[in-house]
């Protein structure tokens, strides 16, 4: 089960006056720990700023997160279930917290209603509001995670290319 963490960051950008704006902004990191989920924050965010800090990391409790490749902005659904106690037979609800991206209230309830189709047991959304998050960082293992070529090396297919161009041209040197 992911565990959620909401990072907070502040940096400073010049706007086009020429005056230094402070901008916040907030992301969601799948992490193990606290520490974990700041050391990915500042390897994930690239803000132009070649400074910025995480001014805040707190947990984001979350039942589902759906992730759809269009929509700009993340909404917070309160979603109850209703189930029926085995043992006193009597109805209790079990409220979760569902994250969705879309590009309205509209779309984020249709998508959590299309997501959840298959769900046996009653549920009823009850609140869905508009989040600050502007970008959600679910975990990568390591290797799932693209690996990171380094600015002095070069893919091994262009080297040997190179190398048997290189090799080539003496033997044709010789023949002519």
């Amino acid at each position: 089960m992911a565990s959620w963490y909401l990072g907070k960051i502040r940096y400073q950008k010049e706007d086009e006056a020429g005056s230094l704006k402070t901008i916040n902004e907030v992301y969601l990191v799948d992490a193990v720990s606290y520490t974990e989920s700041e050391a990915r924050l500042y390897k994930q965010i690239v803000t132009g700023a070649s400074d910025f800090s995480v001014t805040s990391i707190t947990r984001m409790r979350l039942a589902d997160l759906f992730a759809y490749e269009e929509g700009e902005q993340w909404f917070k659904a309160k979603v109850i279930y209703f189930s029926v106690d085995e043992k006193s037979g009597k109805e209790k609800k079990i409220v979760n917290y569902m994250l969705v991206n879309a590009d309205g209230i509209q779309q984020a309830l249709d998508r959590i209603n299309e997501s959840m189709r298959n769900f046996l047991i009653p549920y009823e959304t009850t609140d869905i509001n508009l989040t600050p998050i502007l970008d959600v960082f679910p975990y990568q293992s390591e290797e799932e995670a693209e690996p990171e070529i380094p600015a002095n090396m070069r893919p091994l297919a262009e080297v040997k290319a190179e190398r048997a161009a290189s090799e080539a041209l003496p033997a044709e040197a010789a023949t002519a």
